[in-house]
């Protein structure tokens, strides 16, 4: 009797080992993060539709990606305080909810002004879903070996979002034009809010302060930078220098509240360890990567090939398969050796990949090379991200898994608005194949810069400094 109320107590700490239904709630997150990547990658093979419907220009459409990406990222840094504070399951629910409805409204955007404003509300809807959803699965699996392999099924389902959406976009562009992609997310929101019904998948609440200044600088330091960044591929250098001033000078404002206040977004005992600093800056580098390579890829390739929607997305396969079938396998890398082997090996690969791209976007992409350098990036990526995952969480003070998520998934997001803004701005600046082929090789080093930093940072910490 004694032995088995201690294993009861045992399974209710840190979100019960022996739930019953979390394998029914981890295809629900699950799901829910493959609709937030799938809006990602299905409206890369849209951009030429939405350019030619709405009349949007490349900085139109980098404005169109980074509309989500910059309140992704900006909401994402208190999202996790957020479900810390509320619960993460009540946060995730209204997360879904509200990227349904958005989504349907989106469908409708009349004007590219529109469906900027649109798209900037689903980012802030994806971020509430992101770091609960993490902070769940940290409850519903607390053994370190049973989470890296319930986080390697979570990105390997969500990675089917990446591989799928190109060639899903494809499809429903080719028959429907580019505002089908969104309709597409409104049935998987309600599959995920009946899958994470009910109230056993409750999560603990914390009386965690939420900095809301600290929060909108934030959003607004990125928006300045993106548009400095936009304005410089459109040739517009006055408003490039000023907008870039305007960051600078919001960037500085947010160090001095975060030195001030009472519950830091970057709060320093997350920042502190060396484990989570070189997570984050290989999860920036990560997304700078892929990201930018999906919204730039698709435009070069009309440029150069001049492909439908659906040869587009096929052309993407050989960078968007690894990522949903992958991941299984690194989780049990991980679950064997830990995750600094495949993060250190994935952003090796990434950056061969997009050295071996940019060969091939200067050589008018031939097939052979071309599958090569996609399909080593894609392997870069899904070795990469979900060992990066397990890491940062694992490395998390106790009780602030979701802020570690928020903050781990903001500066990934970060990243991506950033590679959307500096390989579109090389494109749009040159309208040539030396823009491409500038592009893709910034994206090599930036790789091979977040490879080197993850290298030195963890082995100070392994050498016996603190970490």
């Amino acid at each position: 009797m004694v032995e088995a109320r201690q294993q009861q107590s045992r399974s209710q700490v840190g979100g019960t080992a022996a739930h019953p239904g979390r394998f029914r709630a981890l295809l629900g997150l699950s799901l829910g993060y493959f609709m937030v990547l799938l809006d990602t990658t299905v409206l890369s093979v849209a951009e030429p539709d939405i350019a030619q419907s709405l009349g949007a220009s490349v900085g139109g459409l980098q404005w169109v990606v980074n509309g989500y990406t910059i309140t992704l990222a900006a909401f994402l840094l208190s999202a996790g305080a957020v479900a810390d504070r509320l619960g993460a399951h009540r946060v995730f629910r209204y997360g879904i909810a509200g990227f349904g409805f958005l989504s349907l409204l989106t469908a409708f955007a009349p004007s590219v002004g529109l469906l900027i404003a649109l798209r900037a509300l689903l980012g802030v809807a994806a971020a509430l879903c992101i770091p609960s959803s993490m902070a769940m699965i940290t409850r519903l699996y607390p053994e370190p070996a049973a989470r890296s392999r319930a986080l390697a099924a979570w990105t390997a389902i969500s990675g089917v979002g990446l591989a799928s959406g190109p060639i899903i976009g494809g499809a429903l562009v080719a028959f429907a034009g580019w505002r089908a992609v969104f309709t597409v997310n409104v049935p998987i929101a309600v599959v995920v809010l009946v899958l994470v019904t009910g109230s056993r998948f409750a999560a603990p609440m914390t009386k965690r302060r939420i900095d809301v200044a600290a929060q909108l600088l934030a959003g607004v330091t990125l928006a300045l930078l993106s548009g400095s960044l936009i304005a410089f591929g459109g040739r517009d250098i006055a408003l490039a220098t000023a907008l870039g001033v305007a960051a600078i000078v919001v960037a500085a404002a947010l160090v001095v509240v975060e030195r001030r206040s009472d519950s830091p977004v970057f709060a320093p005992q997350i920042l502190r360890a060396r484990s989570v600093l070189a997570g984050l800056i290989a999860g920036a580098a990560v997304n700078f990567v892929l990201t930018g390579a999906i919204f730039a890829l698709p435009l070069l390739l009309i440029q150069s090939l001049n492909l439908t929607p659906i040869q587009i997305g096929l052309f993407l396969l050989p960078l968007t398969i690894p990522c949903a079938l992958n991941p299984l396998l690194t989780g049990q890398i991980v679950a064997r050796y830990g995750p600094r082997p495949p993060i250190i090996g994935g952003l090796a690969l990434l950056s061969v990949g997009s050295a071996v791209l940019t060969v091939a976007v200067a050589d008018h992409f031939p097939t052979l090379l071309t599958a090569m350098g996609l399909a080593v990036t894609g392997f870069g990526v899904s070795f990469t991200l979900p060992a990066l995952i397990s890491a940062v969480l694992s490395a998390a003070p106790a009780g602030t898994a979701g802020s570690v998520g928020g903050i781990l998934n903001a500066v990934r997001q970060m990243g991506a608005t950033i590679g959307v803004a500096v390989m579109g701005a090389l494109i749009a600046a040159q309208q040539t194949d030396a823009g491409g082929t500038a592009a893709m090789l910034t994206a090599a080093i930036i790789a091979a810069l977040g490879c080197c930093a993850y290298v030195l940072l963890t082995r100070a910490r392994r050498s016996g400094l603190p970490g």
